[in-house]
């Protein structure tokens, strides 16, 4: 027997060695940098309160750093984290929904804002009902975008429909900063857009209201926008995913408490990042139609997927496993 003591020995050391190993790896996968991405829009509010606020430097410590990117639109939010450009951010539903269908690499994990989406009318539209979108020519900001199915929504419950789907209501792709323009000029009837281009839309181009964000689609059970994260980074990082998340609650603390300190914060942020300067009474106006909110109504998001499907957007309308609470309930557990 002795003499098998010397090699259960070595394999006993060797099989220390091994778990010793395992230890190094995931500390060598723990990541120094959380690249964060989201929009220059007022439903975005959120995240640009906890970078201005400092909530994720200190939230991450002094180990890590950050690197941040701005995207126009959802389709290209999407399409970097796909190619992994960077980790964890905000985006619409809808396009985290319909990438989810060819790509499944990626998680929402938290809502960031509910509401905040309108129904705008041109002057002398003629517009007063939904119905009477019969015939017109409606700004979106993209073809896919939450407020493209939003719009799917009001209209498929009087009947209506998008012209490629055969029905007579024709859709204006167009930058929601640009639409004014389109209503000025006479070239759309109509806009689904997001706060706070509503209220500039009524301030600067003389529109109305036909629905606002209680009564668009959803209303505010609609979460507008949400935390959606790299699969690969959340699994390899989840102390960090977590503390995102508890910055995200930070600076919706915040908002909710402090909110003309907020809409200055994201003003300033604005004119920082893009040069353009925000009206500041305009905004806290449209500060009024959303709702900075974590939860995440999955309800909805399974109704928008079908739409989607139906719009032929996705070939599916399977979600499961595209909304992971895991993170958001062991922060809330905490408080």
């Amino acid at each position: 027997m002795k003499k098998f003591l010397p090699v259960l020995t070595a394999l006993l050391l060797l099989i220390l060695a091994g778990c010793g190993g395992e230890e190094n790896s995931s500390a060598e996968e723990t990541a120094d940098e959380v690249r964060i991405a989201y929009f220059p829009n007022f439903t975005h509010i959120a995240t640009i309160v906890a970078l201005e606020n400092g909530y994720f430097e200190e939230a991450f410590g002094e180990e890590v750093t950050i690197d941040t990117m701005t995207f126009p639109n959802g389709s290209a939010f999407m399409e970097a984290l796909s190619t992994d450009e960077f980790d964890i951010g905000t985006v619409g539903p809808t396009p985290a929904t319909t990438t989810y269908q060819r790509n499944a690499g990626h998680e929402i994990i938290a809502g960031a804002v509910n509401g905040g989406a309108v129904l705008a009318t041109a002057e002398d539209s003629g517009i007063e009902s939904v119905e009477d979108l019969d015939g017109k020519r409606v700004a979106v900001p993209t073809i896919g975008s939450t407020q493209d199915i939003m719009l799917r929504k009001e209209l498929q419950e009087v009947g209506l429909n998008i012209e490629d789907a055969g029905g007579t209501v024709s859709l204006v792709p167009q930058a929601p900063a640009d639409t004014s323009t389109l209503f000025l000029q006479d070239d759309v009837d109509a806009a689904a857009t997001q706060e706070p281009w509503g209220v500039f839309l009524e301030n600067q181009a003389n529109a109305s209201i036909l629905l606002d964000e209680e009564e668009f689609a959803w209303g505010t059970d609609l979460t507008t926008t949400v935390v959606t994260a790299n699969n690969t980074f959340t699994d390899a990082n989840p102390e960090l995913t977590q503390e995102y998340l508890r910055a995200h609650l930070e600076a919706i603390d915040f908002i909710e408490n402090n909110n003309e300190e907020a809409v200055q914060i994201f003003v300033d942020h604005i004119e920082e990042i893009t040069g353009n300067t925000l009206d500041f009474d305009e905004t806290l106006e449209a500060s009024n139609r959303l709702n900075p909110a974590y939860e995440i109504n999955e309800d909805v998001i399974q109704e928008m997927a079908t739409i989607s499907m139906e719009a032929g957007y996705i070939p599916s309308d399977d979600v499961e496993g595209l909304v992971n609470r895991e993170y958001l309930d062991a922060v809330l557990e905490e408080e």
